[in-house]
């Protein structure tokens, strides 16, 4: 069978990815001493590279899937496949301007006290063109110069027309730029604790981001890949539903167990087995996490012997399979 390349996401995002990964159930090991850290699966070949790579490597076809955050998917433009939201690594990427701006809150009135003015408008961002669009919506941008593209600055090229609003590539720390270097930033947070320590404000928040996984389209065309893709997405999907679940197992009397069933939300059909005591029923099954509060009170009225447990992976593998697999399972179970 052929090999998957899976690009795993150095930095920020990495901790998390792979306490996901394992949570699966993959063993990973090396990745310490190495950027090609062993799976314990032969079929997979792991890379860790940087995430705002991670995109343009998988749409490129040099990796057939991989972790980053949807901001850079964005921020790319990468043609690839987004197959599973992991929400993990939940950011906010703002506008900032110094807190002593106290006129300014908003892009828009960043431009009002900026333009008339003549000043040229600098903004420091690792985003390049998730803020060049971000501003040619802006209705005041647009009023003073319709739709020409901010001037976009690197150390390698310069791309854009308009001089008055520039926009500057940021190599990291870009906290630190305002105000002499910068007159405002596009930065992640998370907290927001960061631009607190330097003075700063969010006064808009342009995009919510979180992990993805991703895939190379024509790599979901290869039948030998996208079967292990698709384990991948199932697994990966198993420990995010599993975190928004609960496994709760409980004894009810026969002459209660009608009503519990009632009022009990499971996964799909409870499991319900008879105990050896007559008349005594177990009841198995999974709920939502968040239900779990409302649901106690039934419980105790209802039921006796409650254990609950935090399932390591709920694995719906009617969902996660792909679409040819999932239609051919429906065809049998109408059948």
């Amino acid at each position: 069978m052929v090999k998957v390349r899976f690009a795993i996401p150095k930095g920020h995002l990495e901790k998390a990815t792979f306490e996901m990964l394992e949570q699966a159930g993959y063993v990973i090991s090396g990745r310490e001493r190495t950027y090609r850290p062993a799976i314990n699966d032969p079929n997979i070949e792991l890379k860790i590279l940087r995430p705002q790579e991670i995109p343009i490597f998988v749409g490129e076809g040099l990796q057939d899937i991989g972790i980053t955050g949807i901001d850079w998917v964005k921020e790319t433009g990468s043609d690839v496949e987004v197959l599973l939201d992991l929400e993990y690594s939940k950011v906010r990427l703002v506008l900032a301007v110094p807190k002593s701006w106290r006129r300014v809150n908003s892009l828009s009135d960043l431009l009002e006290e900026l333009i008339p003015k003549g000043r040229t408008v600098k903004i420091s961002t690792e985003y390049l063109n998730v803020t060049s669009e971000y501003l040619r919506r802006n209705p005041v941008y647009r009023r003073f110069f319709q739709d020409s593209e901010p001037l976009m600055v690197t150390p390698w090229w310069r791309k854009g027309v308009n001089e008055q609003v520039s926009i500057y590539l940021s190599f990291g720390a870009t906290e630190a730029k305002p105000p002499e270097d910068a007159d405002a930033i596009v930065d992640v947070v998370e907290t927001g604790a960061s631009l607190e320590q330097n003075n700063l404000k969010a006064v808009e928040t342009i995009m919510e981001s979180t992990a993805v996984l991703i895939a190379n389209k024509d790599s979901l065309k290869d039948p030998e890949k996208k079967e292990k893709i698709y384990d991948v997405l199932t697994l990966l999907k198993g420990v995010v539903d599993g975190r928004k679940k609960l496994h709760i197992f409980v004894n009810v009397s026969e002459e209660n167990l009608q009503e519990l069933l009632k009022n009990l939300p499971a996964l799909k059909r409870p499991t319900i087995s008879p105990l050896s005591a007559k008349g005594w029923y177990s009841v198995n099954t999974v709920i939502d996490r968040g239900l779990f509060l409302e649901c106690l009170p039934t419980l105790r009225r209802l039921a006796q012997g409650l254990v609950v447990y935090e399932p390591r992976q709920v694995l719906l593998l009617d969902q996660a399979a792909p679409s040819k697999v999932r239609e051919e399972k429906q065809a049998q179970d109408e059948s």
